[in-house]
């Protein structure tokens, strides 16, 4: 789904001013060298005007032959070099802006994440920032200096003959009014462009994230026929808004050659009648060539700016999302550090304001040490818990402690550095094996990490592999089986020496031989770490310390294995289900 926003937003030129501004004195200088490019042109009619009088009276031409050809030198090399400068600022100005778009997306609340599309979110942050490049350039300093040069080109038309410029000036004045008619269509076209292709993104990133099901449903035909019509609409867009903006510039250009047919026959009348001279005409008419330029320039500029205020709407779209605050690294827990006590008291919670509660005054205890699991049909809001714990989301009423202290009281990162996280699909990101397991403590050394490795069976894995931990892994982890990624993403919560372990269904992929061994290596932990578990399969944890039995978003029962199969229907049913009604 797109983004929708409600609230007003500022002015897209706000924003894109706030990207500029670091760059505002580079941004300034090629502005300059741009204004003494117009300055050298704007000489070079007058200086045409000296050369045509002095052939006329026979005067010599070799001065103002080498001031026309160092005006021309001058002005080639100080074009060149401007628009070198304003380039290398543009692309800064891309750079700033794709940098804060994508530490404001990292911290973007998982509520937000849960309502946008990944893959529109990846088009704002590349293609809706390219466009920033022709706004800075074309657009911004297009317009300042495209609009002084235009308003020094008219003065010296003025000074020239001022009944040759309010001609000019008639023709000009009609092409704005029709202007004015054609900009707003610019707008429009470029902002669906922009949105089709953020759907174009957001379909292709989920046909990818799941081709292999694509294929086996054999649904590649259909999800062609989707890509295709995003594509198309964004074709249709681009090619309406590139209608408009060719309508714009050739109005200007027929508008300027409308001045030029009236200025020669206006001048030509004057000079018949001795008002002006020849000289006069032929510098007026080419201050009128000059003047197509700057106005180009000003038409391009605004109608660059319409195509990159839509990009910058659906820029400032991403940056008013809910974040998270903003707050520096924490440190990870030493080893040895005390473990972590957890409460739930009254805690009810739903993942929309238009949804069902998923956890109706949940309530239970853990202390610090020990396994606790938690067990229940699907549905019942056993990872809700989890994801309240890493507070990903906050819940509704009621209130979660950490140590005796509310949740809402700890900064994120000092409360995320005390939890190790394995979740339900253990998610392994492209790069190596040794790039997923230092991902939450980069700082582990080379002792610490071959013990994980050892601890979690994954160096069988790692002598495998061909270039061992440095063996790269896939994108999300293809080269490696269900059950080696979970191993993976054990390993790498163990790493962080968390004071508060959460395994959600974190054998649910491993064969018999290796979740026994990894339930014993959780037993293990367990002594020293307050353990989490979420599990379908009783087996993992018929040896948890206490047992929270959860049912429709309500703690129904508390206890041992042996307890619960004594004491609790549904914990029974369960238990049988699975041949475990006599396990201890």
């Amino acid at each position: 789904m797109s983004i929708a926003v409600t609230e007003s937003r500022p002015p897209a030129w706000r924003l894109l001013l706030a990207y500029v501004r670091p760059h505002r004195w580079t941004l300034l200088a090629g502005a300059v060298l741009s204004l003494l490019t117009g300055a050298a042109g704007l000489l070079l009619p007058l200086v045409a005007r000296e050369l045509i009088e002095n052939l006329s009276h026979d005067r010599a031409i070799t001065g103002a032959l080498l001031v026309m050809s160092a005006l021309v030198v001058a002005n080639a090399a100080l074009g060149a070099l401007g628009s070198y400068v304003l380039r290398r600022t543009a692309e800064s100005v891309v750079l700033g802006a794709r940098r804060a778009l994508s530490s404001y997306l990292l911290r973007l609340r998982i509520t937000a994440v849960d309502r946008s599309e990944p893959g529109d979110l990846m088009a704002r942050i590349t293609s809706d920032t390219t466009l920033l490049r022709e706004v800075t350039t074309d657009s911004l300093v297009g317009l300042g200096t495209g609009g002084l040069t235009l308003v020094a080109t008219v003065v010296m038309m003025g000074l020239v003959d001022p009944v040759l410029l309010l001609v000019t000036l008639a023709v000009i004045l009609g092409a704005g009014t029709v202007l004015g008619v054609i900009v707003p269509r610019i707008n429009q076209a470029s902002r669906q462009a922009q949105d089709a292709v953020g759907v174009m993104g957001a379909s292709l990133e989920r046909i990818l994230g799941a081709l292999r099901t694509v294929k086996a449903s054999g649904a590649e035909d259909r999800e062609e026929r989707t890509l295709h019509e995003a594509a198309e609409e964004s074709w249709r867009q681009s090619v309406r808004a590139a209608k408009w903006s060719a309508a714009a510039g050739n109005t200007a250009g027929l508008a300027m050659q409308i001045a030029f047919i009236t200025v020669l026959a206006v001048g030509g009348a004057r000079v018949a009648t001795g008002a002006i001279e020849v000289g006069t005409l032929v510098a007026f008419l080419l201050y009128v060539f000059y003047l197509m330029s700057p106005i180009q320039q000003v038409v391009g500029a605004i109608t660059q700016y319409q195509t990159g205020s839509a990009a910058l709407a659906r820029i400032q779209e991403a940056l008013s999302l809910p974040s998270e605050p903003v707050a520096g690294p924490a440190r990870l827990p030493s080893p040895g550090a005390e473990p972590a006590a957890l409460t739930f008291e009254e805690v009810r919670f739903r993942y929309g304001d238009d949804l069902p509660y998923v956890h109706h005054g949940v309530t239970f205890a853990v202390p610090p040490r020990g396994m606790t699991a938690f067990v229940g049909p699907s549905g019942a809001g056993k990872t809700t818990v989890f994801s309240l714990i890493e507070r990903f989301y906050d819940p509704g009423s009621g209130v979660i402690t950490l140590d005796g202290r509310d949740l809402q009281d700890w900064e994120l990162p000092q409360l995320r550095s005390a939890i190790g996280y394995v979740e339900q699909d253990a998610p392994v990101l492209s790069g190596s094996l040794r790039d997923n397991l230092l991902l939450g403590n980069p700082d582990a050394d080379e002792e610490a990490l071959t013990r994980v490795v050892k601890t979690t069976r994954l160096d069988g894995l790692v002598a495998r592999l061909p270039a061992g931990l440095d063996t790269l892994v896939g994108h999300r982890g293809t080269r490696l089986s269900g059950g080696e990624r979970q191993r993976v993403a054990i390993a790498r919560a163990l790493l962080r020496r968390p004071r508060l372990l959460l395994l959600d269904e974190a054998t649910s992929q491993l064969d018999a031989v290796n979740e026994a061994a990894l339930r014993d290596t959780v037993t293990d932990v367990a002594r020293t770490t307050t353990v989490l578990v979420v599990a379908h399969r009783l087996s993992t944890v018929t040896t948890a310390d206490r047992i929270v039995v959860m049912d429709a978003g309500r703690v129904r029962a508390v206890g041992t294995h042996r307890e619960l199969v004594a004491a609790d229907p549904l914990y029974a049913e369960l238990a049988a289900t699975q041949f475990l009604a006599t396990a201890d």
